[in-house]
């Protein structure tokens, strides 16, 4: 009888952590798209169209963004950070390494991004 309590409290916390983990990416994701639009911070609004928005304008300078669900988490902060090194005529600034964006921005950005089919 232990041994069925000690496993559904095992299952009972495992559920909560997962659940927990769940909540907080989501607030990442939100904190990221906040970093996407807001032209104080990221910006990327400015030249990249995403989930359906239509820019127009100079807006439409980067390319669309799409199915970045599939991409590898640190391929996209390497972009982010960097994207010079995967593309050495990239026009994408280098927000990390130039200092725009702190570490955890990036990792905010990253899971916004990461929201996008």
């Amino acid at each position: 009888m232990s041994l069925i309590k000690k496993l559904l409290t095992a299952s009972a916390i495992s559920g909560l952590i997962a659940v927990s983990g769940f909540a907080s990416d989501s607030e990442l994701a939100k904190k990221g798209e906040k970093i996407f639009m807001t032209n104080t911070q990221g910006n990327c609004i400015a030249c990249h169209a995403v989930n359906g928005k239509v820019l127009d304008g100079p807006g439409n300078m980067g390319p669309v963004l799409q199915n970045l669900s599939a991409w590898p988490e640190d391929a996209l902060y390497e972009k982010i950070f960097n994207p010079y090194e995967s593309n050495p005529v990239s026009a994408m600034p280098a927000f990390g390494k130039n200092g725009w964006l702190s570490d955890s921005e990036i990792k905010a950005l990253v899971a916004y991004l990461k929201t996008i089919n």
